[in-house]
């Protein structure tokens, strides 16, 4: 059976999941029914993706059955990625992904505040003030507010500003203070138009002996604290509670956090801060009625759904539909709206896990753009004895619907295929915190329901309406793509809307060195065949572009055509921003389509506007060849090759003495020596290569988990000091240093417009060889000196620097390459 169907596709389009669909088995499905029977709901709160307590969570959910929730105040979007380039926005989309993995492996639920992790500070107040506490702190009432929960848990100590990363300390501030909040009307009271004023009934925080002066001050204190066994092992999956905490810490991949489980006791511990002492210190829930008592009307469907428990048969799932179906009849006349929602998707769920009932909508095509039509494929089958007849099929939105009246037998499966046609208006694919303009420190969103969300639901959906055993019920399956990867085997990615071209400029940061012209080339991708347009280049006075438009025309979809642009530097250091405008017909477009494909999370897809930074620089260099070894990513190669220089990627097995004597100066990439092990059996050919003449270049790397203690010939001492304030002043300590002052005059200026922060990982004590270049601080704090080190070695230079130059470069902020082109030229 083929139908074709219209849809208005009118609604906001963003990233969202489509992993492998969800098949429990019956041991699953009765760990689901013990949650079922379990209302009670616990929301744990930190700062960052990777600050959450995975053994906690999976224990609440796991072993006592709550709903567990996580509220991350940020994306993560201020750190360093190990798996790639991405970093800000880009890699904050990375770390939600690995979130929303790690919860499906320890059973919790992800939310989010719209504060950005601008990096590491010192304060809370800092974090407060950038962020804007006001937007923040609403955020964490609408988030207590929404997921209502009965106690909340803090990972960090509120009390103990300066001890630690202030945006750990300020995300514990801000729950202290939102759980007061939250039950007030006259707190944030435009939030009650779409919710209700909630006071969770106990708060906690979750400590441990790290945030003590010692261990023995530690055991004083915890005699007051609740104790709880997190080593609890879970037969039916064969794994240990701490075991599920490991495999669900080990999504976060883009910070290397990859975790071994272990096994037996492990015991955590929570000091209470508002709200009654429990009784029973093992009971996180004494004195909260967690069963279906707690509801008016819920007495008995807790009744049913016991019975269901005790009387679960492994063999045959089936067998409790009946009874599932009478709860379920039940849950729909509940009065308590909140409790009703999550209990019936919950129950829902059941019941179709028990039939082993399986449906299916996939797209034929993984994208789409406006006005495209696309075909659905439809798959319904019931592998069970219980009758079940699907009535019909709606996608969504549109509500365009197929009338089926179709019995489904026990494992007879149903196709049948449907087309639709997306609006011409239809929204493109992006994360939906990233389609406004962000504030310094949060991000703009208009849309009050999306805010906390980890990603927008999705709004492409099938709706099959069923009958089973009589009684009437929908299931929303997320309309996906399917393929048939020859290694993988089967993967699911999400269906998008993409607008008709993507734009790329390769280069986000052009830098002009000198007043020559560069060709820019500017890539047009067609994503429907047959498109035609002209495509302008647009940016400030003083630079000239030649041509201004120019037309083109690709008759493929999925074909490309570059396009060449020279573009004229004025003749005085400036800067611009260049943004190509593609107009087809009466509409413009100036997207890219960007994807992000890391195995351990879904592809994603963003469209995202097009803006380049062109740079022009007074700047002289001096050398040519540059040896570049990788660490754990930046854009140091591109951008030196921005300036003039020949950049050459050097792998460890490369690194000989005779061999790098080619080039005339050796930058190690950030992190290297945390994770490339290989660098530790050739530091003595790099040792070489500088007694011998050559210059060598370490970037920042992190004190703990270095491979080796012997970075240099002489003592060097890696700490944790940085400097977080970007606009920290900086001070010469060696005003006549050769990296001061050749080719380039560095000047105060150098230091303006400097991003996030000066400098990380310094060291804090280095042998006399050393001479220590720049002095600077946050307010109210020691100078700190290490931030860059010169030494002389034999008839070359060993450099170390925490200055982040990661950060600056892709930013285009012109001292920062006017300082590092001398630090590559000294002795030269």
């Amino acid at each position: 059976m083929r139908k074709t169907l219209l849809l208005v596709f009118c609604f906001l389009v963003t990233i969202s999941e489509a992993q492998t669909p969800q098949k429990l088995n019956s041991a699953e499905i009765h760990q689901a029914i013990k949650k079922l029977n379990f209302l009670g709901s616990v929301l744990y709160i930190a700062a960052h993706p990777d600050d959450e307590n995975t053994r906690l969570i999976s224990y609440i959910s796991n072993s006592l059955h709550a709903r567990t929730g996580y509220l991350s105040v940020t994306r993560g979007d201020g750190g360093q990625n190990l798996l790639g380039p991405q970093l800000k926005e880009l890699l904050g989309v990375i770390r939600t992904q690995e979130l929303l993995a790690a919860r499906r492996i320890d059973g919790g639920e992800q939310r989010f505040t719209r504060a950005i992790d601008f990096g590491y500070t010192k304060t809370p107040e800092e974090a407060l003030k950038i962020w804007n506490k006001e937007i923040v702190l609403g955020d964490v009432v609408w988030a207590i507010r929404n997921f209502k929960p009965d106690v909340i848990i803090n990972r960090f100590n509120h009390r103990t500003s300066g001890d630690t990363h202030g945006q750990h300390t300020a995300s514990a501030l801000l729950s202290f203070e939102a759980f007061k909040l939250a039950g007030n009307s006259s707190s944030y009271p435009n939030q009650l138009k779409l919710t209700k004023t909630y006071t969770p009934k106990k708060l906690y925080f979750n400590t441990s002996s790290w945030f003590y002066s010692s261990q023995e001050a530690f055991e004083s204190a915890s005699a007051q604290f609740s104790k709880f066994d997190t080593g609890v092992y879970f037969p039916y999956n064969g794994l240990s509670n701490p075991e599920i905490a490991a495999l669900s810490r080990s999504q976060h991949q883009s910070q290397g956090f990859g975790s071994s489980g272990s096994r037996g006791s492990q015991i955590e511990y929570l000091e209470l801060l508002e709200g009654e002492q429990p009784e029973n210190s093992t009971n996180l829930f004494a004195g909260i009625d967690t069963s279906w008592n707690r509801l008016n009307g819920g007495l008995k469907i807790g009744q049913i759904l016991k019975q269901v428990e005790e009387n679960y048969d492994f063999e045959n799932p089936s067998a409790s539909v009946p009874q599932l179906l009478e709860a379920y009849k039940l849950i729909l006349e509940l009065q308590d709206e909140h409790w009703r929602i999550i209990k019936t998707e919950e129950i829902k769920n059941i019941i179709a896990a028990s039939a082993g009932l399986y449906l299916e909508a996939v797209s034929k095509t993984p994208t789409a753009t406006p006005s495209e039509k696309v075909t659905i494929a439809l798959e319904a089958i019931n592998r069970s004895p219980i009758n079940m007849k699907l009535t019909a099929i709606s996608l969504l939105p549109g509500n365009s619907e197929i009338k089926i009246q179709q019995e489904l037998m026990d494992n007879s499966n149903w196709k049948t295929t449907a087309s639709f046609k997306v609006h011409p208006t239809a929204k493109f694919t992006s994360a939906y915190w990233l389609k406004e303009q962000a504030a310094l420190g949060t991000y703009t969103v208009k849309d009050q329901n999306l805010i906390g969300l980890p990603e927008a639901p999705s709004q492409y959906k099938a709706r099959f309406s069923l009958t089973i055993e009589g009684i009437e019920i929908s299931f929303d399956k997320a309309i996906s793509y399917k393929t048939t990867h020859p290694v993988k085997g089967e993967i699911y990615q999400p269906f998008e809307i993409i607008p008709p071209v993507s734009i790329n400029i390769a280069d986000k940061v052009l830098i002009f060195a000198n007043n020559d012209t560069k060709t820019v080339p500017v890539t047009i991708t067609a994503s429907k065949a047959n498109i035609s347009g002209k495509l302008d280049l647009k940016t400030s006075d003083g630079w000239k572009i030649v041509p201004r438009n120019t037309d083109f025309s690709i008759k493929e979809k999925g074909g490309t055509m570059t396009l060449n642009f020279d573009i004229t530097p004025p003749s005085d250091q400036a800067e611009a921003i260049l943004t190509p405008i593609v107009t087809i017909g009466d509409k413009t477009y100036s997207d890219e389509v960007v994807q992000i494909d890391y195995n351990h999370i879904s592809l994603q897809t963003l469209a995202l506007p097009v803006k380049t930074k062109l740079v022009k620089l007074i700047i002289k260099k001096k050398g040519e060849q540059i040896g570049y070894i990788e660490g754990a990513g930046d854009v140091i190669p591109e951008s030196l090759e921005q300036i003039g220089y020949k950049v050459t990627k050097i792998a460890p097995s490369s690194i000989l003495a005779n061999y790098l004597a080619n080039f005339d100066a050796i930058v190690v990439g950030i992190r290297a020596y945390n994770i490339v092990d290989d660098l530790k059996f050739q530091q003595e050919e790099l040792f070489k290569y500088v007694e011998n003449g050559g210059t060598l270049i370490f970037q920042y790397n992190v004190n703990r988990g270095l491979i080796t203690n012997k970075l240099t010939p002489f003592p060097l001492e890696i700490s944790r000091e940085r400097v977080t304030e970007e606009d920290a002043e900086v001070s010469f300590l060696d005003k006549e240093n050769p990296i001061l002052n050749e080719p380039n005059k560095i000047t105060s200026a150098d230091f303006e417009n400097w991003v996030q922060e000066r400098g990380l990982y310094f060291p804090s004590s280095w042998g006399e060889e050393f001479t220590p270049i720049l002095s600077m601080h946050d307010e109210n704090e020691k100078a700190l000196n290490g931030s860059l080190l010169c030494a002389k070695y034999g008839k070359g230079y060993f450099i170390y620097t925490g200055l982040s130059f990661f950060r600056q470069f892709p930013e285009g902020v012109p001292g920062a390459f006017r300082l590092f082109a001398n630090i590559v030229s000294i002795g030269k």
